[in-house]
């Protein structure tokens, strides 16, 4: 019995057995896949902390043997921040996350251990315009406007740091990236959301970090 290919059953059966296989065949890339993606999502965790403690241009190994000999203990217990020593210093890591204008942004914010003034930060993004809310992750030069800036003000109640259009306090504010201001105003609220459980170092923000985010 010669088999009929224009039968609406066998189109069908056909169909449904071809999507079988290619279901099948994704399935198991993808697992194959994990291991070598969950890495490189740990190691853009690793170098975005060492952004934030102003520890750039390393490559896959070299971020990794920098990240071991820096980080000396991660969130985990009592309190929620790497504990990291750079060039002798002390120096805690404190995870932020919060909303830009087109989507989620997050980052790392390091502080000497007066958990007051500012050694270094980094902010990542998922989906802001290049070239204006973008900066926040891809101008070095605007992060490290940050540096030395103080989260607390005498009279000042919760969190003094924050990204202003015109600084009127060269100690707590930071100049918001020209042309982006909900997204500046984003991180802006993001410090202070995230920052407001400082004193106790608890219940921080953990940014989310997936395989399909890049440093740059």
């Amino acid at each position: 019995m010669k088999l009929n290919t224009n039968n609406n059953a066998y189109i069908i059966i056909y169909s449904a057995v071809l999507v079988v296989i290619v279901a099948f065949l994704l399935a198991f890339v993808y697992q194959a896949l994990k291991p070598m993606q969950d890495a490189n999502v740990a190691l853009d965790v690793k170098k975005q902390i060492l952004y934030s403690l102003n520890i750039r241009n390393l490559d896959g190994a070299e971020a990794e043997a920098k990240y071991a000999e820096v980080v000396k203990s991660e969130p985990g217990g009592e309190f929620a921040y790497y504990s990291c020593v750079v060039d002798g210093k002390s120096v805690h890591v404190f995870p932020l996350k919060g909303m830009g204008l087109w989507g989620g942004i997050s980052g790392f914010i390091a502080l000497y251990d007066d958990d007051d003034t500012v050694y270094g930060v980094y902010f990542n993004h998922e989906s802001e315009t290049a070239g204006l809310g973008a900066e926040i992750k891809d101008s070095q030069e605007w992060q490290e406007k940050f540096i030395g800036k103080k989260i607390h003000k005498d009279g000042v109640d919760g969190i003094a740091l924050s990204v202003v259009k015109k600084v009127t306090d060269s100690e707590t504010q930071v100049d918001a990236v020209t042309g982006a201001t909900l997204t500046s105003n984003g991180v802006s609220e993001m410090l202070q959301n995230c920052l407001k459980g400082l004193k106790k170092r608890v219940e921080f923000c953990a940014p989310e970090v997936t395989e399909n985010d890049s440093i740059q």
